[in-house]
């Protein structure tokens, strides 16, 4: 049955904006807020003495971010569902845009903490634009435009690492965060002008003490992740944080079964779709970023001690092709995702990543191998960022759209986060040494690939595993086909 409506609201719709623009408004918001996640990463060494402390205290420069991310996303998420999409996503971007002022001002490394912190918030962003586009796009321009959206949580971090690298090495570093600024507050401006208002909402209260929970629980698991290689995995406080917060999780999700209007709803969490496609996420996460890792290292270590010695502008030039490729597969992986469904798309993306593991594990790797490799890993990357969103939204009701795909970024954030700490692990324990300091091995590097490996291929055998989906009932979007 099609919607009718007043003549006043046809007449609005009339003036909606094309279906690109709001796909490409999106798009952009979406890699700005993933830029967030690399802006310092050509400096990351250099920090205890920029800032004139310890590397200890500089590494929560990089931690903060993707800690307060992971936690945001699906708060975030669940807050567009109630009061709001765009409202939502105009406030993430206002504080990511205040972010990165206080971190460009700041003279300390407690303010740029602070700054670094409001700029995570930022990549709630990705899965309301998402939701998003569920609720304003006609289904048959749904894919491709997911499928971009998507993409941008590793297209940012591709595209953002030779900007940030060009600036940092021609100017003083606190310019990198005045683009960052200017990159908040045109997406923020173009947010606000062009996409239209989601009139799909539900209402209720917040759940502030699933929100707590969740944010208590996170913050000690992901911290001993993420700082277990520094503080010692066998430690008191790595352990201590890691069980106390997987045991608040686990109160957590007693509470949110109970509680009327839960912050995410688990039965809905828990349906085979749902289920399989947040674990293949994590996988997937985890096989993205171990290229991520690896990668750059190889790239940039002298030769002297078996690195490809290159600088860190050639490194990030080399490694930005995957971005670029990301975003050249999304009209392709929507195509696709129409044609054979997300679910094989998603199997095939990860085999794609499988192939490119392999490659790389059975070539001896130079710098055009490096690239090619990268490149195939954009390409799988490309079609399983685009599977993933649209296997959630087949499942889940329009009304609850926010919050599932912020749990589902939460998830590959969980994936690149795990990677971060077992790849940078695996590459500092297993260290040779050049001029009396330790770098990674050639059997290091190895080791760091195999696992990449092992994660597509579970991510491979998880996308078999998920369930036909089953759209859920009474389905309705808050603007009727055609419009956009």
């Amino acid at each position: 049955m099609r919607f009718r409506f007043p003549p006043a609201d046809r007449s609005r719709l009339t003036r909606m904006p094309s279906p690109n623009l709001v796909i490409a408004v999106l798009a952009f918001a979406g890699m700005g807020a993933s830029f967030m996640q690399t802006i310092l990463l050509p400096i990351q060494s250099e920090l205890p003495v920029l800032l004139g402390t310890s590397r200890d205290v500089t590494a929560w420069v990089i931690t903060v971010t993707l800690l307060v991310a992971a936690i945001c996303t699906p708060i975030s998420g669940r807050l567009g569902d109630m009061y709001g999409k765009k409202t939502v996503a105009l406030a993430l971007l206002g504080l990511l845009a205040l972010g990165s002022v206080v971190a460009a001002l700041s003279p300390s490394v407690v303010l740029l903490i602070v700054g670094r912190g409001l700029q995570g918030m930022g990549m709630g962003v990705v899965p309301l634009g998402i939701s998003i586009l569920r609720d304003v796009l006609h289904r048959d321009r749904l894919g491709s435009g997911i499928a971009l959206v998507s993409a941008t949580l590793g297209v940012g971090g591709a595209l953002g690492l030779p900007i940030s690298a060009f600036v940092t090495e021609r100017y003083d570093w606190h310019v990198v965060f005045w683009v960052a600024a200017g990159i908040g507050l045109l997406a923020l401006a173009l947010v606000a002008w062009v996409v239209p208002v989601s009139t799909l909402r539900t209402g209720g209260r917040l759940d502030v003490v699933g929100v707590t929970g969740l944010a208590v629980g996170l913050t000690g698991v992901l911290l001993a992740v993420s700082r277990g290689n520094d503080w010692g995995w066998g430690s008191p406080r790595t352990l201590g944080l890691l069980l106390g917060g997987a045991a608040v999780l686990l109160v957590w999700g007693w509470y949110e079964l109970r509680v009327p209007e839960p912050l995410v709803d688990l039965r809905v969490t828990a349906r085979g779709t749902v289920l399989f496609t947040n674990l293949a996420s994590i996988a997937m996460g985890f096989a993205l970023f171990a290229s991520n890792v690896v990668f750059p290292q190889l790239l940039e270590l002298p030769t002297a001690a078996g690195g490809l010695g290159l600088s860190l502008m050639q490194a990030s030039l080399v490694l930005m092709p995957s971005g670029l490729v990301m975003l050249a597969m999304s009209p392709v992986a929507g195509r696709l995702e129409h044609r054979i469904g997300p679910k094989p798309l998603l199997a095939a993306g990860a085999a794609v990543i499988a192939v490119s593991y392999v490659i790389a594990v059975v070539v001896d790797l130079d710098v055009w191998s490096v690239l090619v490799v990268n490149v195939v890993v954009g390409v799988g990357i490309g079609l399983g960022f685009a599977a993933m969103p649209a296997l959630i939204m087949r499942v889940v009701p329009a009304h609850e759209t926010g919050a599932a795909n912020g749990l589902n970024t939460l998830m590959r954030s969980l994936g690149t986060t795990s990677a971060a700490a077992v790849v940078g692990g695996v590459l500092a324990a297993g260290g040779a040494e050049l001029d009396g300091v330790p770098v990674p091995s050639d059997d290091a590097f190895r080791t760091a690939l195999l696992l990449g490996l092992l994660a597509s291929v579970v991510c491979t055998v998880l996308a078999l595993l998920i369930p036909r989906p089953t759209p859920p009932a009474h389905e309705h979007t808050s603007l009727p086909d055609g419009v956009l």
